[in-house]
């Protein structure tokens, strides 16, 4: 059966061959208009190939190649790549509304998971519902400021947990604890429950959890290039991703079940904890479940879990580990809480505007290690024209945010950690206005937990610099440590950061902010370095 399905796509392969041509510097569509170059795909597989292990390093690769706009044929699906920022602008933003849907992987689809998401629904009603609700409930400003003692008490926690670690000498897994400091700001936001204690086996559990959904969801899928073998699932990632949405479900189902018990006795008044379930519930129950059922609740939670704790975690790990391998930025953002913080006055979110130095480090880990490297793909609702090309109507379209933060001509040294090139005339910002550096995406399908992701990234990176300084387990040199990745739909840390804490005080010798921050060389503050 395997056999005859192979002969069939080879034989369909090699007719394309012969209508569409395989002429990489000007493959042209039925119509005679021009697809982007790309590399001559082969037969069948077209250039999967091409892929590798870590898609976002080969297309860059590739787009050396061929240009900044390049097609590729990954078996039946054409694929359109987006490598720098001018042709990232005309994809989010100039061609938004024609490039917004979603193409859906076999991953997703598992027990319809994609039929909720705010992820991967496409660009209609329910998306905009979703999205509506996400903008007017959750992520306002006045939902996040009415938030933040949540957030100040769980980093607290945190603080007194890397606190004890730091008493008895022992290493802290820097990911693990801000995972768990994470999920159980967003349990609480959503069931107002705490879900797991900092580096328990049940956060490790929860943590395996939502990063294997990550790299199955992100994974080269061959049902998803060859859509008549979806029903074998060779690879089994549809089974596996099955796997742990229903411990994932499972956790969900059981919550709810307690709130509908809880509201069940007191009909006339049920008691609500104010919280994102008691939202969801009461749309629900509005609605009469024709619209918006359990399990659409269940796949909209489970977006907001798995993309909201994996991009704080690889954010401030990723952080941790470049200014431990870089002591002299280090000491920078400690000097700099040092002078602007008062003495045995913890950091609070409102001092981050007075901390230049730290937004600087952010930005920067953001830059070096976008959390989604190739954002979430992106499908052509209608065919449009990008620089004389054409981007066929159902293409599947990505933006390689990881080659354009790698861009020699936007960046100077790009491969290195320089906190310094967002200081001075620098107004490059992330949040999805400039091109050149867009981690959370941009345009209509921009993360929409983007303000709560920045302001947890801040809090949790200035809580752990203000009391600790951090040396390594087992004596390594800093500039030994593996820095290398590992890639799902986001980029995690290949080797956890483990490090040991140690209690500061403010007699510590650290050079003064003004220092550190007026007496970077002239190099780093030049126009040329920054942009």
């Amino acid at each position: 059966m395997l056999g005859l399905l192979l002969v069939l796509c080879s034989l369909r392969a090699w007719i394309s061959t012969l209508i569409f041509g395989t002429n990489s510097s000007n493959p042209i569509t039925r119509s005679g208009k021009k697809l982007p170059p790309g590399p001559v795909p082969l037969p069948i597989i077209g250039s999967l190939f091409e892929l590798g292990n870590k898609p976002n390093e080969s297309l860059a690769k590739l787009a050396k190649k061929y240009g900044p706009l390049m097609t590729l044929k990954l078996g039946t699906v054409t694929t359109i790549v987006a490598s720098s920022a001018t042709t990232a602008r005309e994809v989010l933003q100039t061609h938004d509304q024609a490039l917004a849907g979603r193409t859906v992987g076999e991953a997703v689809r598992s027990l319809n998971h994609y039929q909720a998401s705010l992820v991967f629904l496409p660009p209609y009603s329910q998306w905009r519902n979703l999205r509506k609700l996400c903008n007017n409930q959750i992520f306002t400003a006045q939902r996040l400021d009415a938030g933040e003692s949540l957030r100040r008490q769980k980093v607290r926690e945190l603080v007194a947990h890397v606190r004890q670690s730091a008493q008895l000498s022992r290493p802290v897994n820097i990911g693990q604890v801000a995972f768990a400091t994470t999920l159980n700001l967003i349990s609480n936001t959503v069931f107002s429950i705490d879900l797991v204690r900092p580096e328990s086996d049940k956060a490790q559990d929860f943590k395996a959890m939502l990063w294997e959904m990550m790299v199955e969801a992100g994974k080269p899928n061959i049902s998803d290039y060859f859509p008549i073998l979806r029903p074998l699932d060779l690879q089994g990632i549809k089974r596996r991703m099955t796997i742990q949405l229903r411990k994932l479900y499972k956790v969900f189902d059981e919550l709810i079940d307690q709130r509908l018990n809880s509201r069940a006795s007191l009909p006339s008044s049920p008691t609500k904890n104010n919280d994102l379930l008691d939202v969801l519930l009461d749309h629900f129950q509005g609605n009469n479940s024709s619209e918006f059922g359990r399990s659409d609740i269940k796949s909209f939670l489970a977006d907001i879990f798995a993309a909201g704790t994996d991009t704080n975690t690889t954010t401030v790990e990723w952080a941790m580990a470049e200014l431990i391998r870089n002591p002299d930025s280090m000491a920078k953002v400690q000097s700099e809480l040092q002078e602007n913080i008062s003495e045995g006055k913890p950091v609070e979110e409102s001092d981050v505007a007075q901390l230049p130095y730290l937004q600087a480090v952010v930005k920067e880990t953001l830059r070096l290690h976008p959390p989604v490297p190739l954002l979430i793909p992106h499908k052509a609702e209608t065919e449009v024209e990008i620089y004389g090309f054409t981007v066929p109507k159902d293409a599947q379209v990505l933006v390689n945010a990881w080659a354009i933060v790698r861009d020699p001509s936007i960046w100077t040294n790009p491969n290195s950690f320089v906190p310094e090139r967002f200081l001075g005339s620098s107004r490059i910002d992330v949040k999805g206005r400039d091109f050149e550096l867009i981690p959370f995406g941009a345009g209509r399908r921009i993360c929409p937990g983007m303000p709560l992701a920045l302001r947890m990234a801040h809090l949790m990176l200035a809580s752990l610099l203000q009391w600790f300084d951090w040396k390594l387990e087992g004596g390594i040199n800093p500039k030994e440590m593996d820095m290398a990745d590992k890639f799902g739909v986001t980029l995690q840390k290949a080797q956890p950061l483990r490090a040991i804490p140690l209690e500061v005080t403010r007699s510590r010798c650290l050079m003064s902010n003004t220092e550190s921050l007026e007496n970077n060389s002239s190099e780093f503050q030049s126009e040329k370095y920054i942009r």
